[in-house]
């Protein structure tokens, strides 16, 4: 299994080459191992549990720029089965200024942190995750981009991700995100159809 990441700013292809983004130090990519959503690029830390993923959804118009991260966020709670009291918090929220950005077409540019109470596989034990979002905004396109960066605080020892626990060689770190988000950079509209 091949490594995604190449050199420290070295831009990896995304969906076929039509986005790029500097992918972080011992970076996965799950593609190789499962069979992923189309409009979904999902890299796994090779010695944690830490996970990123860069997703394409559905632009929301009728959420306003300043909501649109928490409501991703609330919506991938969701999914994860974490939106009782208690199971989700959003911690912070910020606007990202354009000038720092590599994808010039958004409308405007997001990252939110907070935490979710989350089961993997559908498992009883919950693992304390902290998630870190990227959300380009992109009208023209009908486009919603989200970057998420999975960083588990706190593993259930009943949880099947326990075994990854003490072997934090080099974790990524919230500057990785970052970068990745920075150099996130758009090389083909047709990709959102």
């Amino acid at each position: 299994m091949q490594s995604a990441a190449g050199s420290a700013n070295e831009a990896h292809p995304l969906f076929g080459g039509a986005l790029s983004a500097v992918i972080p130090h011992s970076a996965t990519d799950i593609s190789e191992l499962r069979e992923i959503p189309d409009n979904q690029e999902v890299f796994a830390h090779a010695h944690t549990d830490q996970s990123l993923i860069v997703e394409l959804v559905e632009y929301q118009g009728q959420v306003a720029d300043q909501d649109a991260a928490r409501y991703h966020f609330e919506d991938i709670a969701g999914s994860n089965k974490a939106l009782e009291p208690g199971a989700f918090e959003v911690t912070s929220v910020v606007a990202l200024p354009k000038s720092e950005l590599s994808l010039s077409e958004c409308s405007t540019a997001w990252m939110l942190s907070g935490t979710q109470c989350v089961s993997k596989f559908n498992e009883e034990a919950r693992n304390s995750v902290t998630i870190h979002l990227g959300l380009f905004r992109l009208p023209q396109f009908s486009t919603d981009v989200l970057i998420t960066f999975n960083d588990p605080q706190s593993i259930s020892p009943e949880s099947s991700s326990a075994c990854a626990v003490g072997t934090h060689q080099q974790p990524w770190m919230v500057k990785d995100f970052q970068h990745l988000v920075q150099t996130l950079t758009l090389h083909n509209p047709g990709v959102f159809g």
